[in-house]
């Protein structure tokens, strides 16, 4: 069955960031699209509202009837769904072709010109900056993104382009679906050890990534990165960084809550870009993203427009409230890069300010592989409040905590543990300067009456 075959759409697991956009995908084509997830959240209702019909008990009855027709319907499931769930046993048993999210991405990679971004962090950041490039650049885009742009308001882009860009996951080794016609590489700090047992195992996997290059694409990787491409005759090799490298940034300047810089690239530099949203870590990811548009063709008053009006990725460095008295943002980051990149770029945006952060830690045997990264990270900002671990598809471990991070945070930094539930007491009893939510977990969906507690103290 290809793509253009099928007629209905079934996701076991609907509601993730990343299958969501392959929803609307198949909705936008005029397909019935159906779907389990096991809670309702503002995304499914949003899904529903766009057509999806979706239900959120484990039942086989529950499928709708155009769905149960192995010869015209598509299931695609995700890695986080375990075997034996009763629907997905359901689709195996019956001989439905049901593949993963990434292999439907990966026949979209193989239509089109995949502009892929792929790294253990920074990639839901640079993907959408690239695709807000593209998609205003006389080239446009379609794109699956993994958060939701503040541009669209969405996480999915569809449009007549020959490009599509892509974030590549390397959870479940997803991205190795993929057939990129250019990819980014932004990081490769170990992580998913739980999947990959080694940090060289890991390693392994981001190279057998490059081998999957078209042979007349383009690989744009950051610079002094641990793993080893490998890439086919024909593909172009760029690499980036912030200060260095055949991409890069110069003359950066860091004013009044503006960012502004010079683009430096063998193609064609481009002076005085600025930052539609100036965060400094945003300096190197807009590089990247600046790179592969540009090898795609993106002129430089493009690239120039589409930096300036880039407006962010909902939960990534994302400012909920901004006054000169308080300032609250939220970051999806889990990893203890992301948390030291986080509050190094916090930081820098606000010298002499008190900073607290409230970080709820995501997986046990992350927690448990990195905690002491954890804790290094963390100790760079004043005040940390933990909360329990978030597990998402894991059991707990025995003596895997968050007292691990607590425990190892540098002598002197103020430092709480609290339950979840007492978050919003938190926040009511105490005040505060300049205050993160960290963590991939549910703590986010807090956020809204944290602003509203906050507003009105």
């Amino acid at each position: 069955m290809t793509i253009k075959d099928i007629k209905a759409v079934y996701f076991v697991g609907a509601g993730g960031i990343g299958m969501s956009a392959i929803a609307r995908y198949f909705i936008k084509k005029g397909l019935v699209v159906g779907g389990y997830d096991k809670t309702p959240t503002p995304l499914t209702r949003q899904l529903e509202r766009e057509g999806m019909i979706i239900h959120y008990e484990e039942n086989v009855d529950e499928i709708p009837h155009v769905c149960r027709k192995p010869e015209s319907c598509l299931v695609i499931y995700t890695p986080a769904i375990p075997e034996d769930h009763k629907e997905l046993q359901y689709f195996r048993q019956n001989g439905f072709e049901i593949q993963k999210r990434a292999q439907v991405l990966g026949a979209l990679t193989r239509q089109m010109k995949g502009l892929c971004v792929a790294g253990t962090h920074g990639k839901t950041t640079t993907s959408t900056m690239c695709a807000h490039i593209m998609h205003q650049s006389h080239l446009d885009c379609n794109a699956f993104l993994g958060g939701i742009s503040k541009n669209y308001g969405t996480n999915y882009i569809l449009s007549d382009s020959e490009f599509v860009v892509i974030e590549a996951d390397e959870f479940d080794r997803s991205f190795h679906w993929l057939s990129p016609y250019m990819t980014v590489i932004t990081s490769t700090d170990p992580d998913h050890l739980d999947i990959y047992g080694t940090k060289e195992a890991y390693l392994e996997s981001f190279r057998h990534y490059t081998e999957l290059l078209q042979p007349n694409g383009a690989l744009i990787i950051h610079r002094g990165l641990e793993m080893k491409e490998s890439l086919p005759d024909g593909v172009r090799r760029y690499d980036y960084a912030l200060s260095e490298g055949d991409f890069h940034a110069e003359n950066i300047r860091i004013d009044n809550g503006e960012i502004t810089f010079d683009f430096v690239s063998p193609i064609e530099s481009i002076a005085n870009i600025q930052l539609g949203q100036p965060v400094p870590i945003n300096i190197e990811n807009g590089v990247a993203a600046m790179a592969m548009a540009q090898l795609a063709g993106c002129t430089a008053e493009e690239l120039r427009i589409g930096m300036l009006t880039y407006g962010g990725v909902e939960r990534r460095f994302d400012f909920k409230i901004k006054t000169d008295r308080l300032v609250m943002l939220s970051d999806y980051a889990h990893h203890p890069k992301e948390i030291w990149q986080s509050a190094t770029s916090i930081r820098q945006l606000y010298k002499n300010r008190r900073i607290t952060a409230i970080f709820q830690p995501h997986l046990y045997t992350r927690t448990r592989d990195f905690y002491k990264d954890f804790a290094d990270a963390l100790s760079l900002l004043d005040e940390v409040v933990l909360t329990e671990i978030y597990p998402a598809r894991e059991q707990p471990i025995e003596g895997v905590t968050s007292k691990l991070i607590f425990d190892n945070l540098r002598p002197g930094i103020d430092k709480k543990m609290i339950n979840k539930a007492d978050v919003l007491d938190f926040i009511k009893e105490n005040t505060f300067d300049v205050l993160v939510i960290l963590g991939a977990g549910d703590l986010d969906s807090m956020v809204p009456k944290m602003v509203e507690i906050l507003n009105k103290n």
